[in-house]
């Protein structure tokens, strides 16, 4: 069977990003039309009410290019490519109900494991991973759920992500464009389509998406980009017995995996269920330390593609013979591109105020303040290191005696 091209993954990708960029407009009126909009709320950072369901453009650029420059058999499996677009025409529509009536999570999570269970159903399994230095870890008989389990957790980690004007949209199109070199350096020619038609797609839709965004993707795009993602990492990467196969899709998907992980720690910190929405991602921190939305996404398009850059050099710079014998030149200049990317990633971070370094303050705002929100303890955090001044706490009586006595305490700002 003959494999798809280069030349066919661009046409793919100006296919999909064609069309998507075309049909968003006709969704925003859908959206107008039914009701499915996103109204300014306190979580959030839309300034103004914005159409939802631009994620049925990006499904409908994807699919068409899926159907046209995909190929109908693949390794085997003639019908695996059939497989993954029902299994996204089903998160989708999962999404589009979502964005309209706000499902339960439970029902939500269903749609999920519906549309991962029908591409393992179809061939989208990992049966192994290629570890470096360790070899091979066979799943065997837990194979198929544990992609499952993998691709409900790519979904929701890139649905976590997408909170700000043109985020996911962004951040998906650099992973996805980053994966479709890849995969065609491995000889994966269809993934690559899939990566390259996935990239046009949030291209296309990214155009009206861009602050001031006149569309968001809504659930139905975010769920919809967090499940091709996971196919093609599975397809792409996991699948193949290249040695940084497993590493590579960390790498690419660092910056939702991270912006994840730290949400839900937090929320289960405190107790909170981990469905539960709140304001305690990377673009709120950044909107309450004083950064607008395009410096906001430009920090986060930034730090993706310096790990997509990372991920390239780890796939093309011939640092090693994959056997265990490095080449001493090579190995530096891979050491030193992994510092830097470090250093930058630890430099966002402290930016985002993830690395807890005013920790003292906090501690003392929240004894001063229990019944405080993580968020307000955080901007009074933000505004005492700003201003110089520090709330401290004074004994007032309850008796309207004075300034010291005891019977009751209150809270002033006072310069430290």
């Amino acid at each position: 069977m003959r494999q798809p091209t280069e030349l066919e993954a661009l046409y793919a990708f100006l296919t999909a990003a064609a069309i998507a960029a075309v049909l968003t407009p006709v969704t925003m009126r859908v959206a107008r039309a039914i009701g499915a909009i996103d109204r300014p709320r306190e979580r959030g950072l839309a300034e103004r009410a914005t159409p939802l369901l631009g994620g049925l453009a990006i499904f409908a650029g994807a699919l068409t290019a899926g159907l046209i420059w995909l190929p109908e058999g693949y390794r085997g499996q003639p019908r695996l490519w059939t497989g993954v677009l029902i299994g996204a025409g089903l998160v989708t529509v999962i999404g589009a109900i979502d964005d309209r009536f706000e499902l339960p999570p439970i029902v939500k999570l269903a749609g999920q494991v519906g549309a991962a269970a029908i591409a393992v159903r179809f061939g989208v399994i990992v049966h192994f991973i290629t570890f470096p230095f360790l070899g091979r870890l066979q799943f065997g008989s837990a194979a198929a759920p544990l992609t499952v389990l993998g691709l409900v957790a790519i979904i929701n980690v890139v649905n976590f992500s997408d909170g700000i004007d043109g985020l996911a949209a962004g951040v998906c199109a650099i992973i996805a464009l980053a994966f479709a070199v890849i995969a065609f350096d491995l000889q994966r020619a269809a993934p690559g389509v899939l990566a390259a038609l996935t990239a046009g797609a949030a291209l296309g839709f990214l155009l009206h998406n861009f602050p001031p965004a006149s569309s968001f993707m809504g659930d139905c795009g975010s769920n919809l980009l967090g499940y091709l993602m996971g196919c093609l990492m599975v397809e792409g990467a996991v699948k193949t017995t290249a040695v940084i196969s497993f590493v590579l899709p960390l790498i690419l998907l660092a910056v939702p995996f991270l912006d994840t992980t730290f949400v839900v720690l937090k929320r289960l910190k405190y107790r909170r269920p981990i469905y539960a929405p709140d304001s305690e991602h990377f673009h709120h921190r950044m909107a309450r330390i004083g950064f607008s939305r395009r410096r906001t996404i430009a920090y986060l398009y930034a730090w993706t593609l310096m790990l997509a850059g990372l991920a390239l050099a780890l796939r093309f710079i011939p640092y090693s013979n994959h056997k265990g014998h490095f080449y001493t030149g090579w190995m530096l200049v891979m050491i030193a591109i992994f510092v830097l990317v470090a250093a930058a990633s630890v430099y966002l971070v402290y930016v985002l105020e993830i690395l807890k370094f005013r920790r003292l303050a906090t501690a003392r705002l929240r004894r001063l303040r229990p019944d405080a929100s993580p968020a307000e303890i955080e901007r009074d955090v933000v505004r005492d290191f700003e201003t110089g001044e520090m709330e401290a706490v004074r004994v007032r009586p309850a008796d309207g005696g004075p300034r010291g006595s005891r019977g009751g305490t209150g809270m002033t700002r006072s310069p430290f």
